[in-house]
């Protein structure tokens, strides 16, 4: 009985910080992991970084903005942007329709869909372009036909555009698909019943709440789109001024010893990355403050 009235007796807040305690590690242990997160991140993330830059400027400013503006490289960077302006829109669209599908609908191949999604995530990329290699090439399934008509897929824009958008369709959809699941149906169901139509349900219901999500994938499957290596190397044919992009360009001006002028074409893809990191955590963060604030004003 007196074990009961002690217990009894004990404050409100005091069973919550007693497990809060439970959970709190030592402030050693909290120390040696924070210090291991930092080494890890010194050695293979910020002194990578820095060298590429160090070495991209190690001959002044001049030599560095030559290497940028010589003819290869500013086709290589074209190249670059265009191949990212015709693939993420492409997947960008398929990742909606993709997600909207699985998430809101029922269907036989729902699972099999979800297994072909994440394809490109267990395919080398290098084995991506060895398949458009056996369909477009000269010796494959479709090269015969396509050089009777005079179409070049391989070795020029057209194979660099598809293999981009084989190793980054995954991106949005996989972004979208379990937050629309988590959303539910209740919204747009509610939607149809008072009359709205497909098509303004989506507009009016379903993007504004996946829009953060959405430009997560867009910025993801960018990057990627930006710096993929493998199976552009295979399907461009690393005809300089025409088929390099920046990854490639790099490859070939480390191998002439061009290390400045390599190193140079290498920052701007650092510099691209660290903005994607920047515009990724911003997004992270605006659609943290969105789901909190609700339950904030509710309490």
């Amino acid at each position: 009985m007196t074990a009961s009235a002690s217990t009894l007796s004990l404050p409100p807040r005091a069973e919550p910080e007693r497990a809060l305690a439970a959970t709190v590690e030592p402030l050693w242990v909290r120390a040696l992991l924070l210090g291991v997160a930092l080494a890890f991140l010194t050695l293979f993330l910020f002194v990578p970084l820095i060298a590429v830059f160090a070495e991209a400027f190690r001959k002044g400013w001049q030599a560095y903005v030559e290497a940028i503006v010589e003819p290869d490289a500013l086709s290589a960077i074209r190249l670059t942007l265009l191949t990212a302006l015709i693939a993420v829109p492409l997947n960008l669209v398929f990742g909606v329709a993709a997600a909207w599908t699985i998430a809101k609908f029922e269907f036989r191949g729902k699972y099999l869909l979800l297994t072909l999604i994440d394809l490109p995530f267990s395919v080398s990329p290098v084995i991506s372009g060895l398949i458009y290699v056996l369909l477009f090439g000269a010796q494959g399934w479709f090269g015969p036909w396509l050089q009777e008509h005079d179409i070049r897929i391989l070795f020029a824009v057209p194979g660099i555009v598809l293999a981009t958008i084989f190793v980054t369709f995954p991106f949005v959809a996989r972004e979208l698909i379990p937050l629309m699941q988590s959303q539910g149906r209740d919204e747009e169901e509610a939607a149809l019943v008072l009359g709205a139509s497909g098509w303004k349900t989506f507009w009016r219901v379903t993007l504004p709440n996946i829009k953060w999500g959405l430009l997560y994938g867009v910025i993801l499957c960018n990057a990627r789109a930006m710096g993929e290596f493998g199976a552009v190397s295979v399907v461009s044919g690393h005809i300089r001024g025409q088929t390099n992009t920046m990854p490639l360009q790099v490859e070939i001006l480390y191998n002439e010893y061009n290390f400045a002028a390599a190193f140079a074409i290498a920052s701007l893809l650092a510099l691209l990355a660290l903005v994607t990191l920047a515009v990724k955590s911003f997004i992270e963060w605006r659609a943290s403050r969105v789901q909190v604030l609700p339950a904030f004003q509710e309490h």
